[in-house]
């Protein structure tokens, strides 16, 4: 466990602890009333609302939407239904800079709403709730879909042969069981929505703002420190918080799932109901998922050709510095992020490898702490972690600032979660006693590692390993500020082509989404082609 720690120490607390102290301390003193003077700011009043509202709106309305469609993925087997969970699972690990450019695509200003009815919403609320549900639709579906296929149907069946209704036998028998999965799923939910930051900045335009909006104008534009640590710890604290019951509903959930029979249960839709509810479902990933992105392609071929035609012109331009955005033609953060991405994921793997390992083979309160300690990179302010970077790991021997590992470092603190949680659940799988029989004949603590987890947990790796990639690929908030000009990443480039008029830059803008959801679509499916329901983990 001394090796996860040193690198959260060294990498996640100091650079956050360092921002927070720097703005809330002046002549040497730490200046707490500087904590009520922000607080009492009508417009940062304003804004801890809109986060909080929002946050519930979001995880209210995705839960609606997707819990439909976890029983449909849960209970039914059908045709396509593994390329049908990758597209599901495709938005969740998209930039959220891109998931906020198809947004604007469908519903902003000259999108295809606006367009063919002269419905625009990409200054409201709607926009943002309907693109966090786009955003968190497969945090539902394979977070309470997981626990539900292992829900045995034949004691809600038991409860209508005593004439039960189907409703009374599903609230009675089934939802007390999924409670656990459905809190935990909500409280992810809440957690990322209450994070928002590229879904916001882009659609919600000066009126909406969320605190990782806020902490972001904060430090990059007003250059305010003092209030950027304030509402930094105002995060901090709210999601401490949601992890702390977040940690305490997975071990219900975890507790539940041990009396519960665990066997495979899907099967064809039978009767006109079924499917039709399967079809509702399909059609709502269609809508909500496929559109968008569907949208997002379009745009970037769109016009490219002549006024009204179809052309490559956007795509061509990425091999161009001429505009001006870029020290480098845009084309090259491509390979920049690949890159990154895959010296990320190195570090990631091997981080949360041995952080899964450590929990899997100690217990207690300390043990329980570190564990969700893990979760904090997913809550606490992407762009704190940033700026911390820059300010912190500037002197030796940490003198990183002109590096590139700076870039993969960060991004790996956002993939570590992910692979801890999808490695956690197979690893305490593992029977403890297989590693005392080797230990027995002879095997040392590595070789009995790779003789006995490895073969069993190497699927888990594997899907933890695309998993980091793609979140390393989209990472954001922290890239903003570490890359370097002549090395942007493809969030970043997005970010900053979406920033300047002019339609050849939104062109590229799109151009470049489209290119980066492709490279996460295939991530995706390479997944489900090896997935197995006991390698699942909770994403």
């Amino acid at each position: 466990m001394a090796v996860p720690v040193a690198f959260f120490a060294i990498f996640f607390a100091y650079p956050v602890a360092a921002i927070v102290s720097r703005g809330l301390k002046a002549g040497g003193h730490w200046q707490f009333g500087r904590i009520a003077d922000v607080l009492g700011q009508s417009d940062i009043r304003h804004v801890l609302w809109f986060t909080t509202w929002q946050a519930l709106a979001s995880t209210v309305l995705t839960l609606l939407i997707a819990l439909p469609g976890a029983y449909v993925f849960a209970r039914f087997e059908f045709r396509g239904k593994q390329v049908l969970r990758a597209a599901v699972t495709v938005p969740f690990v998209l930039p959220t800079v891109v998931v906020g450019t198809a947004f604007l695509a469908l519903v902003g200003r000259g999108g295809l709403l606006d367009s063919l009815w002269g419905v625009r919403l990409d200054t409201t609320v709607w926009a943002i709730l309907l693109a966090h549900v786009f955003f968190n639709y497969a945090v539902v579906v394979r977070t309470v879909g997981g626990l539900w296929s292992q829900l045995d149907p034949r004691q809600e069946e038991a409860a209508r042969m005593l004439g039960a209704s189907r409703w009374t036998a599903w609230r009675q028998v089934t939802l007390p069981a999924l409670g656990p999965a459905v809190a935990a799923a909500a409280l992810m939910v809440f957690l990322f929505t209450f994070t928002s930051f590229g879904v916001v900045q882009i659609l919600g335009g000066p009126t909406f703002s969320t605190l990782e909006v806020e902490i972001y104008r904060q430090t990059a534009q007003i250059f305010d420190l003092s209030t950027a640590a304030v509402l930094t710890i105002v995060q901090f604290a709210a999601v401490g918080i949601i992890l702390a019951v977040h940690a305490w509903s997975v071990r219900r959930r975890e507790s539940a799932l041990r009396l519960v029979d665990a066997a495979h249960t899907a099967r064809r839709p039978r009767g006109a109901g079924q499917w039709a509810l399967l079809a509702g479902v399909v059609a709502t990933v269609a809508v909500l998922i496929l559109l968008p992105l569907g949208v997002l392609i379009q745009r970037s071929f769109r016009g490219a050709g002549g006024p009204d035609g179809f052309g490559l012109a956007y795509y061509k331009a990425l091999t161009s510095s001429d505009s001006g955005v870029f020290l480098v033609p845009p084309i090259e953060a491509i390979g920049n992020s690949l890159t990154y991405a895959l010296a990320a994921t190195a570090i990631a793997v091997v981080i949360g490898g041995l952080a899964a390992a450590a929990l899997t083979r100690k217990a207690g309160r300390l043990v329980r702490g570190f564990d969700a300690l893990l979760m904090l990179p997913l809550g606490v302010s992407a762009v704190t972690v940033g700026f911390g970077f820059l300010i912190t790991l500037d002197k030796p021997p940490l003198d990183l600032r002109g590096s590139w590992i700076l870039v993969p470092l960060a991004q790996a603190l956002v993939g570590v979660p992910f692979v801890v949680r999808t490695m956690l659940p197979v690893l305490r799988a593992v029977d403890g006693r297989l590693r005392e029989a080797a230990a027995v004949l002879g095997a040392s603590p590595l070789r009995a590692w790779r003789e006995v987890d490895l073969p069993m947990v190497r699927r888990a790796l594997l899907i933890a390993a695309g998993f980091a990639f793609a979140v390393s690929l989209g990472e954001f908030g922290a890239t903003v500020f570490i890359a370097r000009p002549d090395h942007p990443t493809l969030p970043v480039a997005v970010a900053r082509l979406l920033g300047r008029a002019g339609d050849l830059n939104y062109g590229q803008a799109m151009a470049l989404s489209t290119i980066l959801m492709v490279v996460c679509a295939v991530s995706l499916l390479l997944l489900e082609r090896i997935r197995t329901d006991r390698t699942t983990g909770e994403f």
